[in-house]
């Protein structure tokens, strides 16, 4: 009976182990600065993005969900419209991007077409302006 309990607090003692270090190796990607890496990240990291110096602030989806409100200084260019390749063709091959839309669909998107066309310092938005408790603007 004993040597079952002693099995059982061992077990446990790995298990709790193991979560913690899953805990830290997460903590660990959230510190740092930001990679412009293509992938998604949390409000908190995206804000971080949008404040580092020189990043433009993509929002991808259409002008009438722009003019409903914003991120302060964001560009305006439309996934889905039929001016995107020809818009991200006039950007910086060699900048950094934060790119978001209304939920992190087209973002994911507009981050790939935006890498096939050879601009891939990009981070999205993880949930989209939705996940986003900054400033917004209107117009």
């Amino acid at each position: 009976m004993i040597s079952i309990r002693r099995g059982a607090i061992a077990a446990t003692a790995i298990v709790l182990a193991s979560t913690l270090a899953a805990c830290s190796t997460g903590a660990a990607e959230e510190s740092g600065p930001v990679a412009f890496d293509g992938s998604h990240v949390s409000a908190d990291r995206f804000a971080e993005a949008v404040a580092t110096d020189g990043v433009v602030v993509i929002d991808v989806r259409t002008p009438e969900e722009f003019a409903q409100g914003h991120l302060p200084d964001a560009v305006n260019i439309d996934v889905s419209g039929s001016a995107f390749d020809s818009e991200v063709a006039t950007l910086d091959p060699e900048g950094d991007y934060a790119v978001y839309c209304r939920s992190g669909n087209r973002s994911r998107a507009a981050i790939d077409q935006m890498a096939a066309d050879g601009v891939e310092g990009t981070v999205g938005l993880e949930g989209g302006i939705g996940a986003w408790g900054g400033e917004v603007v209107t117009g």
